[in-house]
């Protein structure tokens, strides 16, 4: 795989060990970017086309890019998780990327790393800012560094998403989603991902919570993708709805 190299960062790191059948939870993240003003970002494209065939090409150009972001990504993400695993860093290195991939998902901050105006080093400068209150890994923020420069770091959530693919087939972890309405207790959570455990017969677990206010009560746990179980209130009410549902009796008169 790709090594992570930048003249600025050495990758150093802190030797951490994944327990077997280790239950772990996602960090939740309250980053707060301080003396940094966002430039609203914006453009201007100016495109003519006269044909239905010029059309057809660019939703054809569309399609590819797409599929090659999509390998982008993934090529990113392998790499990264090269080199945290060779540094016995995956877990914390996993952390780092929850944070990023928040951080990312606000539309501030996207935008102004995608803004072509601001010069390169303005961005450096706000990952050391990044890096620095989140305490990120090395080389994670070398990672960061390196998308910079080579104008990729638009695919960073797409990144994130493939890294938790990586790092769950590297060490045999399920990722269990649970959905409730109020923040679950810790022991709860230990008991939903020992019985998700004992369901798919995997080595690790981990959890993300969501919050979700229309589940009434209970909770939500998704896993193997697909997989569901509904101890929501929302779900008991959807059931007895569809018991009290009359239209297929007929009333004699």
């Amino acid at each position: 795989m790709a090594s992570l190299q930048h003249p600025t960062a050495s990758l150093q790191s802190k030797h951490i060990l994944i327990p077997r059948n280790t239950l772990s939870q996602k960090p939740i993240l309250n980053l707060s970017l301080h003396g940094t003003t966002f430039t609203p970002l914006k453009l201007k494209f100016g495109v003519t086309t006269t044909t239905t065939a010029a059309a057809a090409t660019r939703r054809s150009t569309g399609a590819t890019g797409a599929r090659m972001s999509a390998t982008a990504a993934s090529s990113y993400a392998a790499a990264l998780a090269d080199v945290a695993a060779a540094n016995n860093t995956l877990d914390a290195t996993t952390a780092d990327i929850e944070k990023i991939d928040e951080i990312f998902s606000d539309p501030q901050v996207s935008d102004y790393f995608a803004d072509p105006t601001l010069a390169v080093e303005k961005k450096r400068q706000l990952i050391d800012e990044i890096a620095e209150s989140s305490e990120f890994q090395p080389h994670t923020r070398n990672f960061l560094y390196i998308l910079v420069d080579a104008q990729r770091i638009d695919l960073i959530n797409e990144i994130a998403k493939e890294f938790e693919l990586v790092y769950n087939s590297l060490t045999e972890t399920e990722l269990a989603v649970v959905t409730s309405v109020v923040k679950l207790e810790s022991q709860h959570l230990a008991q939903i991902a020992k019985q998700v455990q004992k369901l798919t017969g995997t080595k690790n677990v981990r959890i993300k919570t969501l919050l979700d206010p229309s589940l009434v009560a209970g909770f939500t746990v998704r896993y193997s993708g697909s997989k569901l179980i509904d101890m929501s209130v929302r779900k008991q009410l959807e059931d007895i709805a569809a018991q009290l549902e009359l239209g297929d009796i007929s009333l004699a008169v």
